[in-house]
């Protein structure tokens, strides 16, 4: 199953993080696949946002993974992956302590990582068609 969302311009990116949560329920592990500059870390902090994150989003590219505490108290994390040499840097890092929680993550440069993007997770393809942004989300 697949959503296919444009967003136009950054004022309905609230909108389009809404209908991927909605769509995506309950699902939390979320693995992004885009070129740079396509708006992978800004529809992260929207959809951070969206669970009520009281923490500030930014890119974790120095620190590989982020963690947002929600308003609940519940958390989510934000990884980076874009800087790693080779897939067994996730393993050093202890990626099985997030990627097994029952929390959200949110995974940038899943392509890094190859065989540790699991098959629950949700995809996000994402790329930029004359002046839109192009999200498909596949269950």
């Amino acid at each position: 199953m697949s959503l296919t969302l444009f967003l136009n311009d950054l004022t309905n990116i609230p909108d389009v993080a809404k209908q991927i949560l909605e769509y995506t329920s309950p699902h939390k592990k979320f693995a992004f696949y885009a070129d740079m500059g396509v708006g992978k870390t800004t529809l992260i902090k929207e959809l951070s946002l969206q669970l009520d994150v009281v923490d500030v989003v930014s890119s974790p590219t120095f620190s590989i993974v982020n963690e947002y505490q929600t308003e609940n108290k519940s958390r989510v994390y934000h990884f980076d992956f874009y800087r790693l040499e080779e897939e067994q840097e996730a393993y050093d890092m202890g990626y099985e302590e997030y990627f097994f929680s029952d929390d959200y993550c949110f995974i940038e440069w899943s392509e890094k990582i190859p065989s540790l993007i699991g098959e629950d997770m949700v995809i996000v393809k994402m790329h930029i068609e004359e002046t839109k942004r192009v999200i498909e989300v596949i269950i």
